[in-house]
């Protein structure tokens, strides 16, 4: 894997960076381009605040199932071929979508579509892991990350744009394009990144069961698990952020399209931190320095509650979780990938799926809660954040995790 690392030309190596950064977020698009469209959806759906916000729950249920079954597949098959089901899939879902009338059917296509997105989100950083590794895969995964950012940026301001014009219906036409874009993309640019010789020579069953082994490294599932408790955070914003700004705040579609994307700046700007930080700066230090201040600005959004509703005292500490989310999800991610040299794939998946569970948890509890404040996002965001600076706490004392992981 080092010859491939060295011998990659920086042309070759910024196409890979914005393709991997593009299929990674096609799964995410699928929950951020319809955002500004989900109080209309309500109302076409004629259902409940907490039943069309299970729509996002649904998908990333499918993110998490999906990442378990094309990690083992990946690592059997090699990478090209996984990828390419999964967007076939998550193209011809899209178009169904489009012509759909049942609520039911709707949310059983999200975890279609969900299932079919996963494939990007694990074989990105499967790819990646690949080609590089240590500091060189850190330095990837950050600019990975800042590319993958940008699409979450611009979704909610396409999506918005879009309602302009049409229903939300055409926004699935847009990931049904971008999925068959994708499919097309990936036969005549991307490369096979796992020869023959290089796959699992174990069978699937046996792959699988590989996976599992990999909930009983301490390390690797602790890391998993805060990087997902932080993730738990990020959707209870999604998927109250638009009731919130939009019904509380009485922003338009497009105003709050607006703000989501200068949030999901946030998150690029977060991604790429850790990158330039000074070398005497650990992995593992900067790990616990973005959990306390995203927990500190958590809990500044939850004493505003106390104040006269400002927007502010809500917009403001969001830009800070964000940021700090980004910071969490690139260390995490290179602390977990770095520590698996074998089964890359399957690592992913559990990545993928510890984020993808637990944001599914907290996604619908925002709704249930109440849409009529921004009490129950704040008060979840604040959960998330305390519980992934409690579990860090505690690995810190109880075990080696910070010189395993100090570099």
């Amino acid at each position: 894997m080092e010859t491939m690392e060295n011998n990659m030309t920086k042309n070759r190596k910024l196409w890979l960076t914005f393709f991997l950064g593009l299929i990674s977020a096609t799964g995410p698009l699928s929950l951020d381009m319809y955002l500004p469209a989900l109080p209309s959806m309500q109302i076409t759906f004629h259902t409940q605040t907490s039943v069309i916000q299970m729509s996002l729950t649904f998908c990333l249920i499918g993110l998490a199932v999906g990442q378990l079954l094309v990690g083992p597949l990946s690592d059997h098959y090699g990478r090209r071929l996984p990828l390419s089901i999964g967007f076939a899939v998550f193209a011809l879902t899209s178009v169904w979508i489009m012509m759909v009338h049942s609520i039911v059917l709707f949310l059983i296509l999200r975890f279609i579509q969900g299932l079919a997105g996963s494939a990007g989100q694990v074989l990105s950083r499967a790819v990646a892991r690949d080609l590089f590794s240590g500091k060189a895969l850190t330095k990837f995964f950050a600019m990975l990350m800042a590319v993958n950012g940008v699409f979450p940026i611009i979704s909610p301001i396409i999506g918005g744009f879009l309602l302009k014009f049409m229903s939300w219906r055409g926004i699935f036409a847009v990931l049904a394009v971008i999925g068959v874009l994708v499919v097309v993309g990936i036969w005549l640019t991307l490369a096979e990144t796992l020869p023959k010789a290089s796959r699992s020579d174990q069978s699937l069953f046996q792959g699988f069961a590989a996976m599992a082994t990999l909930f009983t490294k301490r390390d690797f599932i602790l890391i998993a698990l805060i990087q997902g408790l932080v993730f738990g955070a990020l959707f209870s914003y999604i998927s109250a952020s638009s009731f919130v700004f939009q019904n509380f705040f009485h922003l338009s579609a497009q105003q709050f399209s607006l703000l989501y994307a200068l949030n999901g700046l946030g998150i690029i700007v977060g991604n790429n931190i850790p990158a330039y930080l000074p070398a005497r700066w650990t992995s593992f230090q900067i790990l616990g320095t973005a959990l306390l201040a995203g927990t500190g600005a958590a809990l500044v959004m939850v004493v505003s509650l106390f104040m006269a509703p400002q927007m502010w005292l809500v917009a403001v500490p969001l830009f800070v979780v964000v940021v700090c989310i980004g910071i969490v999800n690139t260390i995490a991610t290179s602390i977990a990938m770095n520590s698996q040299n074998k089964n890359s794939g399957s690592a992913s998946a559990v990545l993928g799926l510890t984020m993808n569970i637990i944001g599914g948890i907290f996604t619908p509890l925002a709704g249930a809660l109440g849409a009529s404040s921004y009490a129950p996002m704040a008060a979840l965001i604040l959960i998330s954040e305390l519980s992934g600076l409690g579990l860090f706490a505690f690995v810190s004392k109880t075990t080696k995790f910070h010189q395993t992981h100090g570099a």
